[in-house]
This record gives structure tokens, C-alpha cells and sequence, in this order.
């Protein structure tokens, strides 16, 4: 396994040492910040704050930190209402009395003493090393880690569906983020063996194009997911296995959702806010096949977690056919993302049987 580094910041020195205290400033209004104001980023930050540097709960980027009495949160601006008290300064060297330690969460690209495993140039011509991935995942495992997967709906129709049932039942997903469609295509092949109309070999069926709205007319009939596997109706499939092993899911819906399930959040603030109470827990994330849900889940995941008061970088895993979804994921700040690039199928089976191979065979 990669050596990891020292990222426990020594406030005996700069920029720690002779910073100021930080400045609060309170809200004109609900949801409107005072200019000059704080804003986040992914990376681990202290406030000087009463003669203490507190590092701010549910760390996150884009969003500002909220004093509540010696408590300090990092949140969205929308959640705060008119007199509460924000951090301000734009510095994040310690002149505003808060400091970003970016050392060791930074992908290797800032210095010799930098987190390294992910620093590796996204392309399709490097090696994957699925072995120390799957060492990984064993090790977030055996010390009770909070791994989140978030998917595309190609993982059900390139039949990496039972690898993600294996994984969901051997204690490798502590939560799963997806949208409307990867629900309904698992469901479609849990009632009628298709997704999107198409068999397990690709092959077109006769009025399948309907199929996906029949299973999602199945499922509201019984009233809930929940009640579909009760009644016998969902008997296997992702959907099933995060069902009956109390696994929990967020459903975001979107525009263009058929539908959609009973269960799909589809007020965005109100799915992001159902994301976020997982991401925070957050010790390492898995992003397959899905653009757009790895680009939102990556905004709201930090680079770090803590684990007995120390940070350590987030094992960020982004896995698609082509490099673009991880470089844009890279892009908008998740730069810690290690990309892999192949398909959903072939990684699920390839890290699943060396996963099998460091676990022993799973539970």
C-alpha cells in the first residue's frame, strides 16, 4: 500500500503562528452573504477562533462557514438565515486568521510530499492496479469505512448488475447515489429480464420499447421500491439488494425522467440535501459510468475525511470509457479522482474478483 503522508498541520508554525483571530460577519439577509465573505473549498481548513485553530464540520466546496457560538459549519449559503455569523477574507494563508493545508491533498501536483496514489495522468493507455484498489476497499471495510457509489445506467445494461449486487451484499457499499433511470433499467431486468427493451445479450425484444414504463407503472402500483421486493414483485437486481440488506439510497430525479419511481427526489435542493447527509460521512467514493452525477457528487464530497482526529485523503475512484468525465470531474475540483478508463462491465468483474481474492471470498 502507498505510504501516506503527515497531514497533521503543526500550529506552532506559520502560517498557523502570529495569524490573527478570524473575522464573523452576520447575514444582511436570508441567503445573502456580506461581501468579502469566505468562500470553501475541498481541501482540510482551520479558523483561528478564540486562541484555537478549529477545522469547520461537513467540510465542503462552494458553500461558507458558519459560526454558532465556538461550533463552526461549513454549509450552503441558501441554509443560512438573516444575523448569522459567516467567516470573512479571501486569504487562505492565514493573514484572514484561516488557513487551507493543502499538503497531501492535492494529487502529488503541488509538491514532493503530497498525496501520490492519485496523481497518475488520466488515459486509457495506463494500467489499471486493480489489485491495490481492491486492497483498498477491503482495508475501507475491515475499519468500518463509509464507501459511497454513485452510477450510471450503464452499469445495468453492460451486465455489471450482479457484481454491484456481490458488492452491496458483501459489505462494500454503505450507500448508493443514482438518478430515476439506473433504478428503472434494474427493475426492468428484475420483472422482465431487459433494460430498455433489450435482452442480457443486447438483442431487441418485441415491444420493448415500453418495458421500462410498465415496471415503473408495477412499482407505483405497490406503493414504494420497499413494497415492490415485500410483495415478491422485485426478486433480484441492485434495487432488491440494497432493499433487503438495509443499504441506503438517494433517487435524484431530473428532467428527463420517465416516471418517475415512487421514492425519486425530484425537487434538486431537496436531492442534493439527501446526498449531502451522505457525502459527509464520506471515506471513499465510487464513480461509475455517470457524468453528470459524479461531476454534482464530487462538489459536495471533500478531499479528505477524519478519521481519530487526523485527516487523510478520500479514496475517489471515477470509472468511464472515455478520459473526459474524469477530467471534467478534475475540473471542477475534485482533483483528487483517480480515473480509470474502461467499462462499467470489466471494471465490476476485474475489481470484484481481486476483491473476492484479498477478502476471502467476501464475508
Amino acid at each position: 500500500m502507498t505510504a501516506q503522508p503527515n497531514t497533521i498541520p503543526d500550529f506552532s508554525r506559520a502560517p498557523f503562528a502570529g495569524a490573527p483571530e478570524a473575522r464573523f460577519e452576520p447575514l444582511p439577509a436570508d441567503g445573502v452573504l456580506p461581501e468579502g465573505f469566505f468562500s470553501t473549498s475541498n481541501l482540510p481548513t482551520y479558523v483561528h477562533v478564540g486562541g484555537r485553530w478549529i477545522a469547520p464540520t461537513r467540510p465542503r466546496m462552494d458553500c461558507v462557514i458558519v459560526r454558532r457560538g465556538e461550533e463552526l459549519e461549513t454549509i450552503e449559503p441558501r441554509r443560512l438565515r438573516a444575523g448569522e455569523l459567516i467567516a470573512m477574507g479571501e486569504a487562505e494563508d492565514g493573514s484572514d486568521g484561516i488557513v487551507v493545508h493543502s499538503a497531501g491533498f492535492l494529487g502529488g501536483a503541488h509538491g514532493a510530499n503530497e498525496f501520490r496514489f492519485m496523481s497518475t495522468e488520466v488515459s486509457r493507455e495506463r494500467p489499471v492496479n486493480y489489485e491495490e484498489l481492491a486492497a483498498r476497499l477491503v482495508e475501507q471495510k475491515a475499519r468500518g469505512g463509509y464507501l459511497v457509489w454513485v452510477a450510471g445506467p450503464a452499469l445495468v445494461h453492460s451486465r455489471a448488475r450482479s457484481d454491484f449486487e456481490w458488492f452491496i451484499a458483501n459489505g462494500f457499499v454503505q450507500a448508493v447515489l443514482i438518478g430515476n433511470a439506473v433504478a428503472v433499467h434494474d427493475i426492468e431486468a428484475a420483472i422482465f429480464g431487459t433494460t430498455l427493451g433489450m435482452s442480457n445479450t443486447g438483442q431487441p425484444t418485441e415491444g420493448g420499447h415500453g418495458l421500462h414504463m410498465r415496471a415503473i407503472n408495477r412499482v407505483r402500483s405497490t406503493g414504494s421500491i420497499e413494497q415492490a421486493v415485500a410483495s415478491g414483485l422485485i426478486r433480484s437486481g441492485i434495487m432488491h439488494a440494497l432493499v433487503t440488506h438495509g443499504v441506503p439510497y438517494v433517487l435524484s430525479g431530473s428532467i428527463r425522467d420517465d416516471g418517475p419511481l415512487p421514492g425519486v427526489i425530484t425537487d434538486a435542493l431537496a436531492a442534493q440535501d439527501a446526498m449531502r447527509e451522505h457525502t459527509v460521512r464520506a471515506t471513499g467514493a465510487i464513480f461509475i459510468a455517470t457524468a453528470l452525477h459524479a461531476i454534482a457528487v464530487g462538489n459536495m464530497l471533500p478531499a479528505f475525511h477524519t478519521r481519530h482526529g487526523v485527516p487523510e485523503p478520500l479514496m475517489t475512484i471515477c470509472v468511464d470509457q472515455t478520459e473526459f468525465v474524469v477530467n471534467k470531474l478534475k475540473d471542477r475540483g475534485t482533483h483528487q479522482a483517480y480515473g480509470v478508463v474502461t467499462n462499467a462491465q470489466d471494471f465490476m468483474h476485474v475489481l470484484r474478483f481481486y476483491v473476492e481474492r484479498g477478502a476471502g471470498g467476501g464475508r
